[in-house]
């Protein structure tokens, strides 16, 4: 099992607290670092700071120099496709060839209608999607004159320099919570398929849906990375756990209690003692689970991202 952390970036974070973060985790042997693209605050209350995603990684990029680093994941309605090539290209250089992309179709409304962000319905942005990475990729690994002619973007006699660090091109990470469409445009361009707000049980369906879909196109399905983002709340002792249990519910509204910390949720979270977390780590892994994405709602808790990495990435690593 492999880890990385990723944290909301727009839970009121300046930067320099994001890259502290960064920073840590590095240090405590995660081998990925991830934020959120959102503009938003949530979860916890709303209408707190928030900071551009890929601005934040950026600056993140050249004060690190080993962990990997991206937004999990970027809607597809935030940037023109060919803008977000040269975006995630220009931080690739300046992280050395560290960038992992993850490219979603998007779902918070509220935030799109507050910055006059264009919010079609899901049909047209999963159009869009597959649209925005083949466009990537074409951009990326296409020949000199390089076209495309789609419904939503069409790009007309390509020149795209410099090419990115990494060649061909950076990781595509792909995912959501699970649907055919989703698992249909992880096999076409995806080197990782990822699922959110899933228990094991959930992973291991789509998971085995995957490996399917790759059988019907003909792709090998070890080419594709599975991995699953997981809600994380762990503690060194019983004690420290009720401290953050405590922490985390503060920080959350009462509905998002209600729903987060639903019994019927429980399977989605890795919430327990470092012994407790080993044994759901262990669940995961058995549902085919290669990589698992610790999702941290405490962020500015230093103490449990050190405890995270010595316990699971650290321990992986070496």
């Amino acid at each position: 099992m492999r880890f990385g952390l990723m944290i909301e970036g727009q839970q009121g974070l300046t930067y320099a607290e994001q890259l502290a973060i960064a920073l840590r985790a590095e240090a405590a042997g995660f081998e990925a670092f991830y934020r959120s693209d959102h503009f938003n605050s949530f979860p916890g209350p709303d209408g707190l700071p928030t900071t551009d995603a890929w601005a934040v990684l950026a600056g993140i990029a050249r004060e690190t120099s080993t962990i990997r680093l991206g937004a999990l994941a970027s809607p597809v309605t935030f940037r023109l496709p060919g803008v977000f090539a040269k975006l995630v290209t220009t931080i690739d250089e300046m992280s050395g060839g560290r960038i992992d992309l993850a490219l979603g179709a998007g779902w918070h409304e509220s935030e799109h209608r507050r910055l006059g962000i264009p919010y079609p319905p899901i049909g047209e942005r999963a159009e869009m999607l597959e649209e925005q990475l083949a466009i990537l990729i074409g951009l990326w690994e296409g020949p000199d004159g390089w076209s495309f002619d789609g419904r939503h973007y069409a790009v007309e006699d390509a020149l795209f320099r410099a090419r990115p660090v990494q060649q061909p091109r950076p990781p595509i990470i792909i995912g959501g919570e699970g649907s055919p469409r989703s698992v249909r445009i992880a096999v076409r361009f995806a080197d990782e398929f990822n699922l959110a707000r899933s228990g094991p049980e959930r992973a291991a369906h789509w998971f085995g849906r995957l490996d399917e879909a790759c059988a019907a196109a003909g792709r090998d399905p070890a080419t594709i990375v599975r991995s699953v983002l997981v809600r994380t709340l762990v503690g060194a002792d019983a004690a420290e756990l009720d401290r953050r249990k405590l922490a985390l519910r503060a920080m959350l509204s009462e509905d998002q209690v209600a729903d987060e910390l639903a019994p019927a949720n429980a399977s989605r979270w890795i919430m327990g003692t470092v012994e407790e977390a080993h044994e759901m780590i262990e669940v995961f892994a058995q549902a085919g689970c290669q990589r698992l994405i610790f999702q941290d709602y405490l962020p500015r808790d230093l103490e449990m991202v050190e405890l995270l990495g010595r316990e699971f990435a650290s321990a992986v690593r070496s």
